[in-house]
């Protein structure tokens, strides 16, 4: 007997364990049942549950049986065929009911949203059903959302409002009601943002508590977020932001309108959390540009630097934090050689330190390259989790009631330093195959999208506001500078940034450093090439359609080199030329030379008289006219 004819069979009387039997049979091999018996099973199924949990009825299933024949229902659910006939108006809204009454009973109420999310996801029709009138999933995902403290039931519940929020065109009406309804909330009244603020920093405390489901909760609520960043702006009217400035209003098309370059205060909310996000994630893995924090800098990038948004990004500027943040600090290569050396001898200061509910970061295989070690980069991912976990020892139970502001700029650029470091380590090329070998074993696509959105965000800081673009500039190229060797050799921060700009396979990467760069330079090629020497830029700037001779470098040293001159070209120190140890005898024979080889490049019409240089000099030393 198929395993639908026994389940089929089945009665109310029918003994519990043989009913369990059988749906955990169809739980591990959904495949195995009748394919073309598999749509009406899972109709029969939903009806059961019906009879059972609404009805009261008595049927093959009882309500202790639920929990077991949803989860038959979500591994049945994961074959198109099967989702379609979960994907039905009627099913979808009792599927809504089946979670209301199984709420107290956490394991199931969790199942029907899986049932759930898995079918919008492969039904994309199911999703403008969902947030119907007829079933009203969305307002109730809302509701929940609020309302539910669970990691995993917010995992689930932000991943159905991601999946419904995909796409504004059908999803366009609904998106508008999140953010402008207000409804009842515990501190008042408020939108969607205003929850969204709420549920970050519950589960970023979760995630320092080493709660289980809060990073992957973290990861589908960011991406919902991002989802009413991206598409509420292209919706209604909204100021067109020029540089993080606001310029005028606009009514565009959604199609015309670019991420990013669109913005409605109305979203103003969500950036404070996201930064506290930004800056207070601990890292967990040896990649410190792991989820969640890629889907935060995802969203971070579309929100503008705007007048208005600027002291949430950089915080009240004083006398005092101009001065103490004037730029942020740098890790050296001399440091880095320092740590390095310290392992070699066996100083083991630089270990992690495991610490109740954070993961320990651990260094990632060398792939056969023994020289690549990596000690420099250990003790700096160390000293940022352990920085962001000191910050939340001492905090209460919300993370807003913070005292210290976070510098944003500091964390951008601590992250862009190790991250740098961890996949370019040493003066190791960027093309390397070792850098795509390491990308792979971790399971990134490729370093532009790892580094990409990172990069990005520093760009917007430097053409939004000036006296960030000039920390920057400071940290990165600092007055001091040693310049005693090539720029784009050094095992730095400085030196993968200058080599990412020479990329082949990382073209977008490329791309992206050389308009930080640019931007950093105030978006001119003049004093770019000046801070990082004509050669190393001369590229980028070939792809901007900027084709000029390099400028004498107007740069001042500052330090034990002071004085010294800057080769245009390679942006180092310019070497002295020894004085020519000729005779005056000799500078006449070497001269005559000269005017004697120009003469006959005049007799064999090689140039014209007017032509000859040694002749001019000759006719203006004369006083006469060239």
């Amino acid at each position: 007997m198929s395993l639908v004819q026994t389940y089929t069979s089945f009665s109310h009387s029918t003994s519990r364990s043989s009913v369990a039997e059988t749906l955990q049979s169809i739980i591990n091999a959904p495949l195995t049942v009748d394919p073309s018996a598999r749509p009406e099973l899972v109709q029969t199924i939903l009806d059961d549950l019906k009879a059972a949990l609404i009805d009261n009825k008595d049927g093959r299933l009882l309500s202790e049986d639920a929990p077991l024949a949803l989860a038959t229902l979500k591994a049945l659910g994961r074959m198109p065929t099967e989702a379609a006939v979960l994907a039905k108006s009627s099913n979808l809204a009792l599927l809504l009911k089946f979670y209301n009454k199984l709420d107290n009973k956490q394991e199931g109420g969790n199942e029907a949203l899986r049932c759930v999310a898995n079918t919008l996801l492969l039904v994309e029709a199911a999703r403008m059903t969902w947030i119907s009138e007829d079933v009203e999933g969305g307002e109730t995902c809302v509701e929940l959302l609020q309302t539910k403290t669970s990691p995993e039931a917010i995992f689930l519940i932000s991943r159905i409002l991601f999946l419904c929020t995909a796409s504004s065109h059908s999803s366009g009406v609904f998106i508008t009601k999140l953010v402008e309804n207000k409804r009842s909330t515990p501190h008042g009244t408020g939108t969607i943002v205003d929850i969204i603020e709420v549920k970050l920093d519950d589960l970023l405390n979760d995630i320092l508590a080493g709660t289980p489901m809060a990073r992957e909760a973290m990861m589908d609520l960011l991406k919902f977020i991002f989802n009413l960043l991206l598409h509420y702006p292209k919706i209604v009217d909204c100021e067109i932001q020029t540089l993080g400035a606001r310029a005028s209003t606009s009514s565009a098309t959604d199609a015309s309108k670019v991420m990013g370059d669109f913005w409605s205060s109305r979203l103003d909310g969500i950036l404070a959390p996201l930064l506290r996000v930004f800056n207070y994630l601990p890292l967990a893995t040896s990649n410190p540009l792991a989820p969640p924090l890629t889907h935060v800098l995802h969203s971070l990038i579309v929100i503008p630097v705007s007048s208005s948004l600027r002291v949430t990004w950089f915080g009240k500027r004083s006398s005092t934090s101009s001065t103490s943040r004037q730029s942020p600090k740098p890790v050296s290569s001399s440091a880095s050689s320092a740590s390095e050396q310290s392992l070699a001898n066996g100083d083991d200061s630089t270990k992690d330190s495991p610490v109740s509910g954070s993961p320990t970061i651990t260094s990632s295989p060398t792939s056969g390259r023994e020289h690549r070690v990596r000690p420099a980069l250990d003790k700096a991912l160390s000293a940022m989790v352990s920085a962001s976990r000191r910050s939340f020892s001492s905090r209460p139970s919300s993370v807003r009631s913070t005292s210290r502001a976070a510098d944003t700029v500091q964390r951008a650029t601590d992250l862009l330093d190790v991250s740098l470091a961890h996949f370019i380590s040493g003066s190791t090329d960027p093309d390397d195959p070792s850098v795509r070998e390491l990308c792979k074993r971790e399971g990134e696509t490729n370093l532009d999208a790892i580094l990409c959105p990172l990069v990005v965000l520093l760009t917007r800081f430097c053409h939004s506001d000036d006296p960030v673009k000039l920390r920057l500039r400071n940290w990165l190229v600092p007055d001091n500078l040693d310049r005693s060797t090539p720029l784009q050799h050094r095992a730095d921060t400085l030196g993968r940034c200058l080599r990412l700009l020479a990329s082949m396979y990382h073209s977008r990467l490329c791309d992206a450093m050389g308009g930080f760069l640019f931007a950093m330079c105030d978006s001119d090629a003049a004093t770019l090439s000046a801070y990082f020497g004509y050669g190393n830029v001369a590229g980028f700037l070939f792809k901007k359609n900027i084709v000029a001779p390099p400028p004498q470098s107007s740069l001042t040293v500052t330090g034990p080199d002071a004085g010294r001159a800057i080769n245009p070209i390679t942006g180092t120190y310019q070497e002295e030329q020894p004085e020519l140890d000729m005779t005056e005898e000799e500078k006449e024979q070497e001269a005559e030379k000269l005017f004697s080889l120009f003469e006959r490049l005049e007799r064999t019409g090689a140039i014209q008289p007017s032509q000859n240089p040694v002749r001019t000099a000759i006719q203006r030393s004369m006083g006469g006219n060239p």
